[in-house]
């Protein structure tokens, strides 16, 4: 990761400076970790730079400040031009888009109500978090001693700074053992999640995901690769993942805004599987990159073109000029999805 590359901030409702881009140490949120962010990923497609689920990004992020009694000073419309700002401001094509707001400064009590509420919007050329070579290869994960945090103590659905100690904490110890990433158990003993992503196991022809009462955050990726999955015809059944369901599983995968989606090829030394990124698995990887790309027509509504001018989503039937015959591959493949989620008995929503 680095942030050479990076020159201009949205802050506040204006772009400065990366330099200029700073915090007052009495900020609540320096202390007490009292806000909420988002991970966003611009992708370069053949119609120029495009964010993927912006609108769902935002969403979340308006549902996490909810959560927490934060009053966004912006309206969705504007933080989605302010995101698109940034990547034109920056002149990049691809790039990790990182909108946090938080509390500011006035006040150091508990209760942040009389602290004024920060927006801030930066973005960075990034790879896949747990690098490109695992795409392929995959990761070695532990099970960390740390257990992710129950959705009665804090929780889990938001986005907030602060949780994130609990994640900062599994994965340096997971690395100073010598693993690339650390997977949380939920207070039950059940998997959670690794320390940023979800989690995704393959038996047989069956993908096998946990949801929000298993203590883990709803991931924006997590939400396409259901669908995707169904789309393609593959069964997701979503319920509690046991740690023998993780190491009978034939193939097992993270997801997430950074990590995309990234092979889990061993835990604590055993395989999982082959001990190589799988067949299902590497379906489900093209059949995301086509999406992030622009190259899957069926998905085409998930990006948002990062314009000249304001942004607007990129309709299907409009992207570059279609033509009928690309119109009628649309209309068949949407045919196919939806006889394969009935079939699967999958709900992507």
């Amino acid at each position: 990761m680095s942030f050479e590359q990076a020159t201009w901030v949205w802050k506040n409702g204006e772009l400065i400076p990366w330099k200029d881009a700073t915090v007052h140490v009495s900020a609540h949120a320096l202390h007490y970790g009292s806000g909420v962010l988002e991970g966003i990923r611009c992708y370069d497609t053949a119609e120029g730079p495009a964010v993927f689920r912006l609108d769902a990004h935002l969403d979340r992020l308006y549902d996490s400040a909810s959560v927490y009694g934060m009053e966004i000073p912006y309206n969705r419309a504007q933080l989605a031009e302010a995101v698109c700002e940034v990547i034109r401001g920056n002149g990049f094509r691809s790039c990790y888009v990182r909108p946090i707001c938080f509390f500011g400064s006035a006040s150091l009590a508990l209760n942040p109500q009389r602290c004024p509420v920060e927006v801030v919007i930066f973005a960075w050329p990034w790879e896949t978090y747990l690098g490109n070579k695992a795409l392929e290869a995959g990761v070695r994960v532990t099970l960390s001693p740390w257990v992710k945090f129950h959705s009665r103590m804090l929780p889990t659905t938001a986005k907030a700074c602060g949780q994130y100690v609990n994640s900062i904490l599994a994965v340096r110890e997971a690395m100073g053992r010598g693993y690339d990433e650390a997977l949380l158990l939920a207070s039950d003993g059940s998997i959670a999640e690794g320390s940023g992503e979800n989690i995704f196991l393959v038996h047989g022809e069956k993908l096998l995901t946990n949801d929000e009462r298993h203590s883990i955050l709803l991931g924006v990726t997590r939400d396409a690769i259901i669908e995707i999955a169904c789309n393609l015809g593959l069964p997701v059944e979503i319920r509690a993942i046991q740690v023998n369901d993780l190491l009978s599983a034939d193939e097992a995968f993270f997801t997430g805004t950074a990590a995309e989606v990234t092979p889990i090829r061993e835990v604590d030394g055993q395989p999982i599987g082959s001990g190589a990124r799988g067949p299902l698995t590497a379906k489900i990887q093209q059949a995301f990159f086509a999406a992030t790309s622009g190259r899957d027509l069926q998905h085409r509504h998930w990006l948002h073109l990062v314009a000249s001018g304001p942004s607007k989503p990129v309709p299907a039937t409009e992207a570059t000029s279609l033509s009928e015959t690309q119109r009628r591959e649309i209309e068949h493949r949407e045919g196919s999805a939806a006889m394969a989620r009935e079939a699967a008995h999958c709900d992507p929503a």
